[in-house]
């Protein structure tokens, strides 16, 4: 059975950092992307990254452009979002998956949420201000 595991919310302030990890086991099949995604209260899902693994490309959302990092280990199977400059409009609960089926270009990934087919617990991120 297929697992993921995501660790490393907390609270933190604003302008502050912090790394969030994921780390899948268990899969007999291969997966194909990594995804996290974010969602407050009242508020609809949010894709904040994507990685394809094959293609080791990586896009991010307007939103987090230039302030977040996915990162990780394949070999591994562990992979990171690290946020910088965190500000109160990013607290929300956040989840990492992966994606069964291969698509090309990364940007598929971000524009097709519905190929995730496998979903951490989730983790909380709030920013004081």
């Amino acid at each position: 059975q297929l697992q993921i595991v995501e660790s490393g919310g907390g609270l933190v302030q604003q302008g502050g950092s912090l790394t969030l990890s994921c780390v899948v086991s268990g899969f007999t099949r291969p997966y194909y992307a990594i995804g996290w995604f974010r969602q407050a209260p009242g508020k609809e899902r949010e894709g904040v990254s994507h990685t394809s693994i094959s293609e080791r490309a990586t896009v991010y959302a307007d939103s987090v452009k230039g302030r977040f990092t996915l990162s990780g280990d394949y070999g591994k199977n562990t992979f990171y979002l690290r946020m910088d400059n965190l500000q109160p409009e990013d607290t929300a609960e956040y989840r990492c998956a992966t994606a069964g089926r291969s698509f090309y270009p990364v940007s598929a990934y971000a524009e097709n949420p519905g190929i995730y087919n496998h979903w951490g617990q989730g983790t909380q991120v709030t920013v004081s201000s």
